[in-house]
């Protein structure tokens, strides 16, 4: 038996003190978090998504920030710490203030989704998981009111998302409470239980009832927020650039990110170009894609072979680069490959429990009829989600207690895509990133498209002119584009930041290279540079420039 990781006792600092005081206390008042940060103790309980539940987690984020500002770091370990958490907490307590928070609804990630995934998060093992299970949804029909509650209230203030968030996701929840498409999501979880008796009763009643919570949410949605919900999708630059700021971490200049994310989508295009020619000379990308497409050796058949394909892909790629591009620790070199219970929801990564009894894991969240899967489009997604991606970045920080107090642990060109079919799904997903800088900035901003691209040259953005940005540059299909294309416009400055991010970090490796010469080494540079923790970007820049 594998044994538990223990997470080590961190050297007590006054940054420490209030860091780890702040995550006990936010954990109470957010228990949906607690679980996704894997702290036991809220299991039966969930989030008050309500004004005033708002309103406590905004005050406590207060009262840490001024514990903070008082403090005067001894040491570089206590000064990243204290630096990182004010800067989380003040990005945050903007979007608090702008009313922001309590407005939040979106077709990815927003209340309505955490109430329904965390549940995917919870163990199944024993009668007494499936009790709590049972006491937490019993819990949904007054998180849900008090949701709705806390919409109505900011929607009296005039702060309410566009028609196209609350119309599609009404159509979420209805779809979740069981349609004549698709069964309630709450029944099929207890039929996994095989409980009987009073627990299978418990559960029951609880699944029953959180389906009318959804019903009567959705119908909430249409009759009170749609018709007072603006057409718009754009948000425009103010709230753009708050929520972009809590996305990154840094104070980005828009105008100049925009017309980067030209640039780089143009440089990329032309590296598809040359690798499309060592698929199919002298036919172009569109055969090149085609031609992976009818590859059976590229081809999985149904999600069981997708879900072993994705476990295999991502402990390869772990055995490949533990030891030798980065230092993995035994607890982080498990992650898990899953499929997502329901669909419409991408692909994402949760993290693992704080002593790793839960692992790290990569979800797929498949179109209801998707049966059939591409090795070369998902390979480069699997190393995004896993390692050296998502998974090794955020386990690495909960593993390193040593280093980093419980606050950072929680907020958390290798050689592998040297075949040209895998290559040009890595070519592919850049594309896609960049396309997303270009194309959120400009819906957000509704900014015109410059001349010389060869797309809509003068337009102004809008929905239909994004939907055929995505035909160029999303190789998908067309409901997934739609699906893509309302995460954009519901989570405003969310998908810039892989592609900003991706800047940064390219950008202060060359740096070390070159201040450092023959000194420079790549694995103690990326050890390094996880054990700094989840840094935003402009804090991430200073600190790897101290390296």
């Amino acid at each position: 038996m594998t044994p538990v990781h223990q997470p080590a006792t961190v050297p007590s600092s006054p940054t420490d003190v209030v860091a780890d005081r702040y995550v006990e206390d936010y954990c109470g008042l957010e228990p949906i978090a607690a679980t996704f940060f894997g702290v036991a103790g809220h299991e039966t309980e969930l989030t008050d998504f309500s004004a005033d539940g708002f309103n406590a987690r905004a005050d406590l984020a207060r009262r840490a920030a001024a514990d903070l500002r008082a403090i005067q770091p001894a040491d570089d370990r206590e000064r990243v710490a204290n630096a990182a958490m004010a800067e989380r907490l003040s990005t945050e307590l903007d979007l608090f203030d702008a009313g922001d928070l309590a407005a939040e609804l979106n077709t990815t990630a927003s209340p309505l989704q955490s109430l329904r995934i965390v549940f995917d998060l919870m163990a199944t093992d024993t009668e007494d998981d499936w009790a709590t299970i049972a006491s937490r949804m019993a819990k949904l029909p007054a998180a849900f009111e008090a949701y709705a509650g806390g919409l109505d209230v900011a929607a009296a203030d005039g702060r309410v998302v566009a028609q196209r968030q609350v119309r599609t996701c009404a159509d979420i929840a209805a779809r979740w409470a069981g349609d004549e498409k698709t069964s309630p999501f709450f029944a099929g979880l207890v039929e996994r239980s095989n409980a009987d008796g009073t627990l299978r009763r418990d559960l029951d009643a609880a699944a029953s009832a959180a389906a009318q919570a959804l019903r009567t949410f959705s119908g909430f949605l249409t009759d009170r927020l749609l018709p007072v919900a603006p057409v718009s999708d754009a948000v425009g630059q103010a709230r753009y650039g708050r929520w972009l700021r809590y996305f990154t971490g840094a104070d980005l200049d828009l105008a100049e990110t925009y017309e980067w994310g030209w640039s780089e989508l143009a440089r990329i295009v032309g590296e598809k170009d040359k690798v499309a020619e060592q698929i199919s000379p002298g036919k172009g990308l569109a055969a090149a894609i085609a031609a992976l497409d009818d590859d059976p050796a590229r081809i999985l058949h149904g999600r069981e072979e997708l879900t072993r394909w994705l476990q295999t892909t991502a402990d390869d790629a772990v055995d490949a680069l533990a030891g030798t591009h980065f230092d993995i620790p035994g607890p982080v070199r498990s992650i898990e490959g899953k499929l997502s219970p329901t669909s419409g929801e991408g692909i994402y990564y949760t993290a693992p429990s704080e002593d790793f009894r839960r692992p790290g894991r990569m979800w797929w969240s498949l179109p209801e009829d998707a049966e059939e899967f591409t090795t070369w489009r998902e390979k480069t997604t699997v190393y995004h989600e896993g390692v050296p991606g998502h998974h090794l970045q955020i386990a690495q920080t909960v593993y390193r207690a040593d280093l980093l107090n419980r606050y950072q642990r929680l907020m958390a060109e290798l050689g592998f895509l040297d075949d040209p079919g895998d290559r040009l799904g890595m070519l592919d997903a850049q594309g896609f990133r960049a396309a997303r800088v270009v194309l959120d900035i400009g819906m957000h901003l509704e900014l015109p498209i410059p001349n010389g691209t060869g797309f809509h040259e003068g337009a102004i953005w809008n929905p239909e002119i994004g939907l055929d940005f995505l035909r160029v540059h999303a190789s998908m299909d067309d409901q997934m584009r739609r699906d893509e294309l309302n995460r954009y416009l519901g989570w405003p400055g969310q998908a810039p930041s892989y592609k900003v991010g991706e800047r940064v970090w390219l950008e202060a490796r060359a740096d070390a290279e070159t201040r450092l010469g023959a000194a420079f080494d790549l694995r103690a540079f990326h050890t390094a540079a996880l054990n700094l923790g989840g840094l935003g970007l402009d804090l991430l820049r200073a600190e790897l420039a101290r390296l």
